[in-house]
């Protein structure tokens, strides 16, 4: 019996695992110093040499997409990493306890799902400044809801089982109950939900620093990227075309991951 069905998940498997590994060697694999200005050779389309061309600066995108593997990677899994284990531990707490602390938690939940993610990641990276750091936390303050939501709802559908019952009647603590009872049968869940939101992070993040709010001027990132490239669309569309391919198909892989995930981790697809 193969792992997954769903052949597309292999391919998303091995497109992740070709930008990890990228990221992981930039420094040994990029053929330039991703920060070099060459302006000889500015905007110079995809030939010998350099096989995506050259940026405004003369740098080597190909160099550069490389070095951006490493922040849009990185800022994917260290934001779904954080907002997850907050998100777990508040909807853990939420699911099972109920009452007035369920109710708080869940009414900042719905305050903030009622606005637009990434206009608030916006405002806060506009008020905390533009860099790498501020766009992590501002992504892991809207991040940790959906685990949250997702994580109290599987928590309430669970803790009423037989064996959750029998651990409680036991005389075991609260949280030996959550930790040893409930959550290992809840984190196939959490895990195809991190799968899919490691894209959306990705997304936003480039989105942020296509308006300037994300990494500093000259840091190699695809949001960057991408913005430098509009002001030359027309005359070198190869600027923007390659981080904008680069974003693609990352976003693309996690979403084929997570779609096989689902469909191996839920047994109501009947598909495993």
């Amino acid at each position: 019996m193969t792992m997954f069905r769903n052949k597309w998940t292999y391919l998303g498997l091995v497109i992740i695992i070709l930008f990890i590994l990228c990221a992981i060697l930039a420094p040994w694999i990029a053929p330039e110093d991703p920060y070099k200005i060459n302006l000889v050779q500015e905007l110079a389309p995809p030939g010998e040499g350099h096989i995506m061309g050259r940026d405004i600066n003369g740098s080597d995108i190909l160099s550069r997409l490389i070095y951006g593997a490493r922040i849009s990677i990185t800022i994917g899994l260290v934001v779904v990493l954080i907002s997850s284990f907050v998100g777990i531990l508040l909807g853990l707490i939420s699911g099972y306890y109920g009452g007035w602390i369920d109710l708080l938690l869940m009414r900042l939940v719905d305050i903030l799902l009622a606005f637009p993610g990434l206009l608030l990641a916006i405002a806060l990276v506009a008020v905390l400044g533009p860099s790498i750091t501020n766009v992590v936390i501002a992504l892991t303050a809207l991040g940790w809801v959906s685990f949250a939501r997702l994580v109290r709802g599987q928590v309430i559908s669970v803790k009423e089982r037989e064996y959750v019952l029998a651990a409680k009647t036991s005389g075991q603590s609260d949280i030996r109950v959550m930790v040893l009872h409930i959550l290992p049968n809840i984190v196939s869940t959490v895990i195809v939900q991190a799968t899919f939101n490691i894209a959306g992070v990705i997304i936003s993040e480039s989105s942020l620093s296509f308006l300037g709010l994300g990494a500093p001027p000259g840091t190699p990132s695809w949001g960057a990227m991408l913005s430098e490239g509009k002001q030359v669309i027309l005359d070198a569309p190869h600027v923007s075309f390659f981080p904008g391919l680069a974003i693609l198909l990352v976003v693309l892989a996690f979403n084929f991951v997570g779609d096989g995930l689902r469909d191996k981790f839920d047994p109501k697809t009947g598909r495993e």
